[in-house]
């Protein structure tokens, strides 16, 4: 294995643990919005904002150094383990795009109920974290599916 291939699984594992790690902070935090007040739920609501953008941007880094890895390395996409993370991936892209924008907003309207928010935005960390913990599954356990 040549010294770039292993740069690039270097680059893929921290873009993995940069995009995963995170959400794990998030939790607590969703339980903090139940009560918080005025500058410190803007803080919490920065934080979010924060963690998906950086999600986002570190999920193109994973993105482009895992298809990298596939064309340099041994794997094909026709590998079992490769297909249920796409469409694992594909799956948590439409997840990300309409799961915490809609909820944050809404923290920001008049009459909301924090309680209940706080509550759905908590399962939805936990539904993304699901998500993107199966792919990490499937890329390091690399299952022979069929």
């Amino acid at each position: 294995m040549d010294i770039t291939y292993r740069i690039i699984i270097y680059i893929h594992v921290l873009s993995a643990i940069a995009s995963i790690g995170p959400f794990f902070v998030l939790l607590p935090i969703a339980n903090k919005l139940r009560v918080a007040k005025d500058q410190a739920m803007i803080g919490y609501l920065e934080t979010f904002r924060f963690v998906v953008r950086l999600s986002k941007h570190t999920g193109h880094v994973l993105v482009g150094s895992g298809i990298l890895l596939v064309v340099l390395g041994p794997w094909t996409w026709s590998t079992p383990w490769i297909i249920m993370t796409l469409i694992i991936m594909f799956c948590s892209l439409f997840f990300l795009a309409r799961a915490f924008s809609p909820k944050l907003r809404k923290f920001e309207e008049e009459g909301h109920n924090k309680t209940e928010l706080a509550a759905k935005l908590k399962r939805t960390v936990w539904i993304y974290l699901t998500l993107l913990l199966a792919m990490l599954w499937f890329m390091v356990v690399k299952p022979p599916l069929w």
